[in-house]
């Protein structure tokens, strides 16, 4: 196990080395279309010191974040409550099958024209596009894994004389939270970056702002700055994330291994 573990971070840091790598070859060859590493750092350096639109990196990171998770908590409340409904009750499930079915094929940017239009350019129309955006994955995910709990567990509450409240509480809760925790993975993401996308049509703070300040100015290397944050973020999100996971959910991982 320890040799695997090994292996793997040794592979890791080949591939973060050749991404480099590959960088510098091309970044040199044509610098003032893709900037150095020299170069994107020296403006990290600069963006740390002069705060961009009255507001510092942490703060854009910040803000960003606070959409997301404002929007996020929406979505898995209402995702995991809609979903919990579908998946045990069939009659709502046929009812609100077809609507969700209609309506997740639509991209969330595709909305992003009617939200501007009803609601504006604010907090409220971002965050609006974020829980479209995330809403999805946790409903069907919440479904499905309420619709694959084992007939046995039900039996096993049906003999104990369970309530539905108590089924869905103590037995059918349980065994979907896996399905579950992997809907709400997805709407991490989905959401991250939705509000990246949000935030560079309609905004003036964030991360996705400082892409469309660096295009509007011709700043390629605080393009290819907003970028490796946006990437930097999301990648320590998904950590954590999965260390949630693995703490709600340890007899997945032990199945697993």
């Amino acid at each position: 196990m320890e040799r695997r573990k090994i292996k793997d971070l040794c592979l890791t840091c080949i591939s973060l080395a050749a991404l480099i790598i590959l960088w510098i070859i091309v970044s040199n060859s044509k610098p003032d279309f893709f900037p150095t590493p020299q170069a994107t750092w020296e403006r990290f350096v600069k963006m740390a010191e002069r705060p961009i639109s009255r507001t510092t990196i942490t703060g854009h990171i910040l803000i960003s974040l606070k959409r997301v998770l404002s929007a996020l908590i929406l979505a898995v409340v209402s995702g995991i409550g809609i979903g919990l409904i579908m998946g045990w009750s069939k009659r709502m499930n046929a009812v609100l099958s077809p609507i969700l079915t209609a309506l997740r094929p639509i991209p969330p940017i595709a909305w992003i024209p009617l939200v501007i239009l009803w609601f504006g350019v604010g907090e409220f129309s971002k965050i609006l596009l974020v829980f479209i955006g995330a809403f999805f994955p946790v409903v069907l995910n919440t479904a499905t894994g309420v619709g694959m709990v084992d007939p046995m567990y039900l039996n096993v509450g049906h003999v104990y004389n369970a309530n539905t409240f108590q089924m869905l509480r103590h037995v059918v809760m349980p065994a979907a939270l896996p399905a579950i925790m992997a809907g709400v993975k997805i709407a991490l993401s989905s959401g991250w970056m939705v509000v990246v996308a949000a935030e560079m049509i309609a905004s003036k703070s964030g991360l996705g702002f400082l892409i469309t300040r660096g295009n509007e100015s011709y700043d390629v290397a605080l393009v290819l700055c907003g970028m490796i944050l946006i990437g930097l973020v999301g990648a320590v999100l998904s950590a954590v994330f999965t260390l949630m996971e693995r703490w709600l959910c340890p007899w997945t991982e032990k199945k697993n291994g």
